[in-house]
């Protein structure tokens, strides 16, 4: 629902960093500081199911209807071609003072706890954009990743230095699985090392 329209990664992927991926229990969901952008379709899969979603939003959330920003803008990158921003509330517990509507206390996403509710993939309700992070797209739409000195010197990273180096396609290989599918990603990663 609501993915990009066409994927392909940026050569960027297919480095090789010292850095490893964030544990949740560390880092506390911090990448949910400033909400996220939602396609339009992402909206409506999301309002289709915002009976489930309430269940496993945060306690003073209110309805569907105060999880949106109010006005759309366009995003070429989309499916749809448009998005709308996720509220952001106030958290003082969270990093930064403030978080994404959807984030819950315990630093998970309503969206993911209520898609695993629905027996469905853990991302099925998550935004592109949330699934994406802490990767980026270019100016051309395709897959990336910020420089490594700028990611790890980031306070409240999504990634931590380690002595070795990794490949990018690992660090990242279930978001690359999920967007890519299995067949293009095991053929990227053997073509490419």
């Amino acid at each position: 629902m609501g993915r990009m329209k066409k994927i392909q990664v940026n050569p960027r992927i297919l480095e090789s960093a010292p850095m490893q991926r964030c544990r949740l229990n560390q880092c506390r969901a911090a990448c949910c500081l400033y909400g996220v952008w939602i396609d339009r379709l992402e909206w409506e899969n999301i309002l289709n199911h915002r009976e489930i979603v309430q269940q496993y939003m945060p306690a003073l959330a209110g309805g569907a209807e105060t999880w949106f920003e109010e006005s759309w803008e366009d995003d070429p990158f989309t499916e749809s071609g448009q998005v709308i921003h996720s509220l952001v509330v106030k958290a003082k517990r969270h990093y930064g003072g403030t978080a994404c509507v959807f984030l819950r206390r315990d630093h998970k996403c309503a969206l993911q706890v209520a898609s695993v509710a629905l027996g469905e993939h853990p991302w099925f309700l998550k935004p592109f954009y949330c699934i994406l992070h802490p990767l980026d797209l270019d100016e051309e739409g395709h897959i990336t990743l910020d420089e490594t000195e700028v990611l790890l010197s980031e306070e409240g990273s999504c990634l931590r230095s380690t002595e070795d180096m990794i490949p990018l396609w690992e660090t990242f290989e279930e978001e690359l699985r999920y967007f890519l599918g299995d067949e293009a990603y095991d053929l990227g990663k053997k073509s490419n090392g």
